[in-house]
């Protein structure tokens, strides 16, 4: 039935083409920031014949602004548009800056827990929720913010939050396939990187703009003659399912060669209602509608600038991310548990354009971070004044990153783009507990540290306007040092006191990839993308040796682990242009010596001398390794059907799938349901309205042990909101968008199958998210 209406969709394109010029806009190509290292620009005449031409931003903002006059502002498209990035070797999810204002959620797994291949831990809804991608998690999906790693602890442990928040994001982009090897071969499932403006790159610019799909998210440069401008946003959301209130404040302002950058957000929420009783196992707690400790607060302020140049720019900035939130669950109630996590962040980043015939761009992120959390609760649920801190963790790290874009040149066969980059790292762990002080056992491991360096090159072939094949590899060095006791061959206490023995591992993965985009009939754009990628083992995998209440196992790291290879294909067909918009992804992926926390079916408390004692709370958990095999699909779709009420009406689906197995066909545990789900929207230049339903299949393929098969669900949303330019006159502001969002309004119990805690924590039940954004 999509078929047909697509077809008679194409068929009416050119019949009501005035109909089509009103309501369906054209939609620009969608501005992404990480996928590649590869930036096309416009190509400029060079200054020396003998040079040819090459491709290069403008190098001086005083020849741009005598050389070029000032361009009309694009216009707005409209929202709601499915925005589909047709010009990368890999799928690209893109959330623009309008689509998380009308979402909100208060970690980046809130915010794309429904994008196709894309869902959230969920540890702890609203506080604590990492994506996972592809049914990969933690150790193989990066999050990068501008350019440099996130920092804190949120691969260390599923109740950690990731110090990203979508309230002072402008962008957040999921890169898929061999752009990640830009950012390290950790990132076999992708890369979750979050834009914002606090390094600016460019000027800002008063006049009143839409940052929306397909437009830049920066201010284009302006002139060093430029007077001092100052530009403002608001944004301001309550939600009623958790009486949650969240707002931001953002202010750019610059003038002849400097730009500054300054925001502060907050949010509050309570304890969040749900539809029924949480606890499947434990029928006896009281609850009262809402799930028992699952209040958050969070707070950040950042502050940057950047110094403009002839030929490029420097800046740099500090953050600071608080976050104090309770974990769900019944452990996590009965022990009040919370965790208060504070990030110290510094980082700098530059590009230069310099005169030179060979190189094209220069460009590098440095980056320090600083995070402490502490684990709070009771001793002993029964004595209120036994709360204190339970364990500490800490994440001291450092990263510098370099690019070299070389200059396109002609080799006859094709026109060949190069980018080399070189990147090197440091980290320090500690998870310190005042249980068992003086043992081996004290925390989840001692303290360790690891270096990395890095080299990596892309190689752009464009054969023709319509064929591109693009060429990667990366190669790196991995030294960690740290220390773990000498256990038994069987992991079982035989009565012999453990010593502690030094491991320094030392690893060389080395990664390869090989794309090609075609243009196909039909504005369609086919990609094929193969990989191979080795990753090294990472500290916790090594070195663990203790409780870990987040995934209620007693976890023993593995210092033998080998190096972790994936071979992964994929292909793809994508169409962004209008009426009939899609992205159709296949993927399979095969894994030599997976690497994954295998299940002993023996029980442990706090200690490895508890281990084997019957009704232990702890589930004991050997990082080990096998092969696996991961394959699925994704698909989106928008259709725009006809005109309706000055507007356009149309309808949208989805599909996403993992089916992941070991060798000998076990089930990999935790990996997401098949989901599938449709709805309508209506939009025009001010509006936006969609209904959306999302169906998450029952999920049954679970492991042998600890693992239990998860409900499915039906996700219904509904939304509506406005966007408009204002007479400054009224209060000065000149933009604002304003709406209401109506989430599970169907008050299903929702479990999300990843998580943990899924048979302890409900998903938050009907709710209603009213949110309003003002610029100025």
């Amino acid at each position: 039935m999509l078929g047909a209406a697509a077809t008679s969709a194409f068929a009416q394109e050119s019949a009501q083409a005035p109909v089509q010029d009103k309501s369906s806009t054209e939609i620009p190509a969608v501005t992404v920031t990480a996928p590649s290292p590869i930036v096309r620009r416009a190509v400029v005449p060079s200054r020396n014949a003998g040079r040819g031409t090459r491709t290069a931003r403008v190098r001086s903002r005083e020849q741009a602004a005598e050389a070029t006059p000032a361009a009309a502002a694009p216009a707005a498209p409209q929202q709601g548009v499915l925005p589909v990035v047709t010009n990368q070797f890999a799928t690209v999810t893109v959330v623009p800056n309008e689509e998380i204002r009308r979402e909100g959620g208060g970690q980046l797994g809130d915010l794309l827990f429904s994008k196709p291949g894309i869902t959230g831990s969920s540890f702890a809804p609203g506080a604590s929720s990492r994506p996972i991608i592809r049914g990969l998690d933690v150790n193989r999906v990066g999050i990068v913010e501008n350019g440099t790693n996130g920092g804190g602890a949120s691969d260390l442990g599923e109740d950690h939050f990731v110090p990203i928040d979508p309230l002072a994001t402008n962008q957040v982009e999921v890169v898929r396939g061999p752009a990640a090897l830009r950012y390290g071969s950790t990132s076999i499932g992708g890369v979750v990187s979050a834009t914002n403006n606090r390094i600016p790159d460019a000027l800002p610019a008063c006049a009143p703009s839409f940052q929306a799909y397909g437009l830049p998210t920066k201010a284009p440069l302006a002139s060093a003659a430029t007077s001092p401008c100052v530009t403002a946003e608001t944004r301001t959301a309550f939600s009623s399912v958790d009486r949650g209130v969240e707002s931001s404040v953002l202010l750019d302002t610059g003038g002849g060669n400097f730009a500054f950058h300054a925001d502060a957000y907050g949010r509050t929420t309570s304890d969040y209602s749900i539809p029924s009783y949480p606890y499947l196992n434990d029928q006896s707690r009281p609850v009262n509608g809402r799930q028992p400790n699952s209040a958050t607060r969070s707070d950040g302020a950042s502050i940057g600038g950047s110094y403009f140049f002839q030929g490029g720019y420097i800046g740099a900035s500090i953050t600071q991310n608080d976050s104090l939130y309770h974990i769900p669950g019944i452990d996590g109630a009965d022990h009040k548990t919370r965790i208060d996590g504070h990030q110290t962040k510094i980082n700098v980043k530059g590009e230069y354009h310099p005169d030179a015939a060979a190189i094209d761009t220069v460009r590098f992120w440095a980056g320090a971070t600083d995070y402490r959390h502490n684990e709070i609760g009771l001793a002993d649920p029964a004595d209120l004044n036994s709360d204190g801190i339970r364990q500490t963790f800490t994440n001291k790290e450092q990263e510098i990153r370099t690019e070299v874009q070389l200059t396109p040149f002609n080799a006859r066969f094709a026109e060949v783009t190069t980018a080399l980059g070189f990147q090197v790292g440091h980290q320090e762990l500690s998870a310190p507990s005042p249980d068992n002080p003086g043992t081996l056992f004290n925390g989840l491991w001692d303290p360790n540290n690891s270096n990395r360096v890095a080299g990596y090159a892309f190689n752009e072939f464009k054969f023709t306007e319509a064929t591109r094949a693009q060429v990667a590899g990366r190669i790196e060095h991995v030294e960690l040092h740290g220390t773990t006791p000498d256990f038994p061959a069987d992991y079982l206490p035989d009565g012999t006191p453990q010593a502690a023995v030094s491991r320094n591992p030392s690893f060389t993965p080395k990664s390869g990839s090989i794309g090609l985009l075609q243009d196909l009939p039909g504005g369609m754009v086919g990609s094929i993308t193969a990989q191979y990628v080795e990753r090294a083992p990472k500290a916790a995998e090594l070195f663990s040796r203790g409780g870990h209440d987040a995934t209620a196992t007693f976890d023993i790291g593995n210092p033998n682990l080998t190096i972790e290879t994936a071979k992964s294909l994929e292909l793809g067909v994508r169409r962004a242009a209008a009426p009939f918009r899609f992205e159709a992804t296949v993927y399979y992926t095969h894994f030599d010596n997976f690497i994954y926390r295998r299940l002993t079916g023996v029980s442990c408390n706090d200690d490895f001398a508890s281990c084997g004692t019957p009704g232990a709370e702890l589930n004991q958990a050997v990082y080990s390794q096998r092969n696996a095999n991961f394959r699925g699909g994704e698909f989106q779709s928008q259709l725009d059907v006809g005109a309706f009420q000055g507007g356009i009406w149309g309808i949208e689906n989805q599909l996403d799938f993992v089916r992941a197995t070991f060798s000998d066909g076990t089930n990999v545990p935790r990996i997401p349901p098949l989901r599938m789900g449709g709805g309508v929207f209506w939009r025009d230049d001010n509006w936006l309205m969609r209904v959306n339903l999302l169906h998450a299949f029952a999920q049954n393929n679970v492991a042998a042990i600890a693992e239990t098969p998860t409900a499915g669900y039906n996700l219904l949303k509904a939304e509506i909101s406005y966007k408009t330019k204002l007479d400054r006159n009224w209060f000065g502001a000149r933009e604002m968008m304003a709406g209401i969002v109506g989430n599970n309004l169907l008050n299903e119990n929702i479990r999300n199958h990843v998580s943990y805690t899924k048979d302890e924590v409900l998903m938050p039940g009907i709710g209603v998210r009213a949110f309003a954004n003002f610029k100025f």
